[in-house]
């Protein structure tokens, strides 16, 4: 799957990711009365909404983008009608030709990971029949709890060809509680991404490894030094954007190629209809900003690696 990734981000030319992480006070009003007058204020009317809403974007920026990203916990909260939802979501983006990054940030232990996995990007036995729950192609996976959490998922990623991105900066501000303390005088993220090196090693596409990482864009600094760790994994780079990461301080993400970086906005695109810059489209046509603000996101990271 890194392979079409890939593929998708050298025909876009747009090493750009949107996260489709909808929240009921991004969706406006006529989509939500909508689903609300047909199914009532009900979990079915909420996830009926975050459908409408998450079609209607898809529609309007799939030709723009490589990839989308769901983050499956603005789904669940909405219990089983939103994981129907979510499912909806995955299935619909992978019929316009996106590649899906579930952001599940799954971590576990034994026969549990195996599970996660399985359900995000592998199969399930289900009698004498091999079964799809989530249909993912790439998932984002917790390595807390060490190779015991991780090696069910890239076990999955031989045999379905699927990836994974592995936390190891992540762009939160307290992030640094943890990954930043230092062992044998080194910070613990730098640890993380050797050894998530050291994985994707065990499961290389042509070029690039199966095996990805996650370093935020608010630690550019940090993200200089984990490209150089890690040179053949593709590194997911939230934060850009609405969390402050900057066209500028991204260049250090990719590689002389062009390539090995794909940089995340979430509601900097979902919800750009409610930001003052793309406030003239108006809630009617708010899918019309979110194709905007891909246009001007795609600009501002292609000018910027014009630039390095």
């Amino acid at each position: 799957m890194i392979q079409k990734l890939i593929a998708n981000i050298q025909r876009t030319n747009a090493p750009v990711v949107v996260g489709l992480d909808p929240m009921m006070k991004f969706i406006p009003e006529h989509i939500r009365t909508a689903a609300f007058t047909e199914f009532g204020e009900t979990l079915e009317g909420a996830a009926e909404a975050i459908w409408q809403y998450n079609k209607a974007i898809v529609d309007e920026i799939y030709d723009l983008i490589p990839a989308v990203k769901p983050q499956i916990a603005m789904y669940e909260q909405f219990g089983i009608p939103g994981l129907l939802t979510f499912k909806r979501t995955v299935d619909y983006c992978r019929e316009k030709g996106l590649v899906v990054i579930g952001d599940v940030k799954r971590g576990d232990i034994g026969s549990t990971s195996s599970a996660y996995a399985a359900a995000h990007l592998g199969k399930v036995q289900v009698g004498s029949r091999l079964l799809t729950p989530f249909g993912e192609d790439f998932a984002t996976v917790n390595p807390y709890l060490g190779s015991d959490g991780v090696k069910p998922f890239l076990e999955v990623c031989k045999e379905e060809k699927k990836g994974i991105f592995i936390l190891v900066k992540t762009s939160n501000p307290s992030s640094g509680e943890f990954q930043d303390r230092l062992i044998d005088g080194r910070p613990l993220y730098e640890l993380v991404g050797e050894k998530v090196a050291e994985w994707a090693d065990g499961c290389m596409g042509d070029n690039y490894s199966y095996v990805g990482a996650v370093v935020g864009a608010t630690y550019p600094e940090m993200g200089k030094v984990l490209r150089k760790i890690m040179p053949k994994c593709y590194i997911l780079v939230p934060g850009y954007g609405a969390q402050g990461g900057k066209a500028a301080d991204l260049v250090h993400y990719f590689n002389e190629d062009g390539l090995g970086a794909i940089v995340n906005s979430s509601r900097g695109i979902i919800a750009a209809w409610m930001q003052e810059k793309y406030s003239s489209y108006g809630a009617e046509n708010f899918a019309e900003a979110s194709r905007a603000a891909v246009e001007d996101m795609i600009a501002d990271i292609s000018q910027a690696l014009q630039n390095r």
